[in-house]
């Protein structure tokens, strides 16, 4: 299967390939869409575009999303939310299923650790996917994203084979 793992934003969306077969993880391809500066539908509508020629570019399985972290600046916030939006909607519309996950149960999954940090989650992506050069911090998040979600399927089927 190969699995997109996206993490959103409205600066740099990082987002991530991986196969996964049965309990193997290889690493396929990563890289950060970067919409740009100026009105914000501009900037909605470069990450629309952007995030569409990566799905057109790999034959996909699935995808998971990073859930939006709520801080205290509300207008980013919805920024943010806007840009999470765009990023749910392009796989969706490639017929792909989406998956969310919070960040906690992101980090826990990859480093074990619920608050662990961009330093740990980038060398456990490089742990995890030997010989993967990452582009940013954006882009090992995203794979992390994809790795969380090969190892909540790979439960799942277990659970459904043992029923």
């Amino acid at each position: 299967m190969l699995l997109l793992g996206l993490d959103p934003g409205l600066r740099n969306t990082g987002w991530g390939v991986i196969e996964t077969d049965a309990n193997r993880l290889r690493h396929v391809a990563n890289g950060v869409v970067r919409p740009g500066t100026g009105p914000l539908a501009d900037r909605l509508l470069r990450l629309h575009e952007g995030l569409t020629q990566v799905v057109a570019e790999f034959h996909l399985d699935g995808a998971a999303v990073e859930e939006t972290f709520v801080n205290r600046d509300g207008k980013a916030t919805l920024k943010l939310g806007q840009a999470r939006g765009i990023v749910m909607l392009v796989p969706a519309q490639a017929g792909l299923p989406v998956a969310e996950y919070p960040a906690n149960t992101i980090k826990k999954s990859v480093v074990g650790y619920g608050h662990a940090d961009k330093t740990q989650i980038g060398h456990m992506i490089s742990v995890l996917l030997p010989g993967s050069v990452v582009d940013s911090a954006d882009a090992a998040d995203a794979l992390a994203v994809a790795v969380c979600h090969a190892h909540h399927l790979a439960t799942a089927v277990r659970l459904e084979a043992a029923q």
